[in-house]
């Protein structure tokens, strides 16, 4: 079995690697509907894994000067309380492992589709952001902060539950709260903001006993060429027919997942 999960973690690498996005809300889905891996143990092992592969792309960003360390700091003044909670939430409720099922699924089902949807969404999120009269929407500094803040919180919630959001969801919402930021430099933001977010998350998970090291193992040993041989590759597919194809894939899991 150690083989097929270095086998899917090769493909999740790979369109990460292409696309820039779509980790989480690919690798959990995946490790939960065809390995009938248990959804907590999928979710703690994939925010660790997301951890340990954003750090190079987070590192490469902040040498590169495409991060926004301030707004970084922002999200996660939102996102690690709102992390740190719901593990602890999650262990005083102590929930049997049919309610945390269904929690975990219910919530990544619809991270999934909101996700899926702000994909979709994700080109035409700078014109609704843009009056018609050409000025650029922005909100009042104090309001911004706060819809920062309360954006990490979001995301720290969904994400500490279901291992989906970081990436998509947050870069889209950045992408709205910040219009005259270049995109390139909130990618950036949004990678470094993932890396400190899932790590809290995932050793929050493991605290609780719901990581499996040995699969960590094997998505690693095939995601690493994966990320590396799709990040190659990923200049010769038109990003639309990416974006698409990575959407429709979230829409299909966060059905199936919505619907078992």
């Amino acid at each position: 079995m150690e083989w097929l999960y270095s086998l899917s973690g090769f493909g999740v690498g790979f369109i990460v690697g292409v696309t820039g996005m779509g980790g989480g809300a690919l690798m959990t889905p995946l490790l939960v509907l065809m390995f009938g891996v248990a959804p907590s143990i999928a979710v703690g092992t994939d925010l660790l894994y997301a951890s340990l592969t954003k750090m190079a792309g987070s590192v490469a960003h902040g040498r590169r000067g495409t991060v926004d360390w301030r707004i970084a700091g922002l999200l996660a003044t939102g996102s690690l309380p709102a992390a740190i909670l719901c593990i602890i939430t999650l262990h005083q409720l102590a929930l049997d492992e049919k309610q945390l099922k269904g929690l975990i699924t219910g919530v990544m089902s619809v991270a999934l589709l909101l996700t899926a949807t702000a994909l979709l969404l994700k080109p035409y999120v700078m014109k609704i952001a843009r009056r018609k009269d050409g000025a650029i929407f922005e909100l009042h500094a104090h309001y911004l902060k706060g819809a920062t803040i309360t954006t990490g919180v979001v995301l720290g919630v969904l994400v500490t539950i279901s291992s989906v959001g970081a990436g998509v969801l947050g870069m889209v919402v950045l992408l709205f709260l910040y219009p005259r930021i270049a995109p390139a430099r909130l990618v950036g933001t949004d990678i470094a903001h993932a890396v400190p977010l899932t790590l809290v998350a995932g050793l929050g998970h493991a605290a609780m006993g719901t990581v499996n090291y040995a699969l960590l193992a094997s998505l690693l040993v095939g995601s690493v060429p994966g990320i590396y041989l799709g990040s190659h590759i990923g200049t010769k597919i038109p990003e639309r027919v990416l974006r698409n194809i990575l959407a429709i894939m979230m829409l299909i899991l966060g059905g199936k997942l919505l619907l078992s």
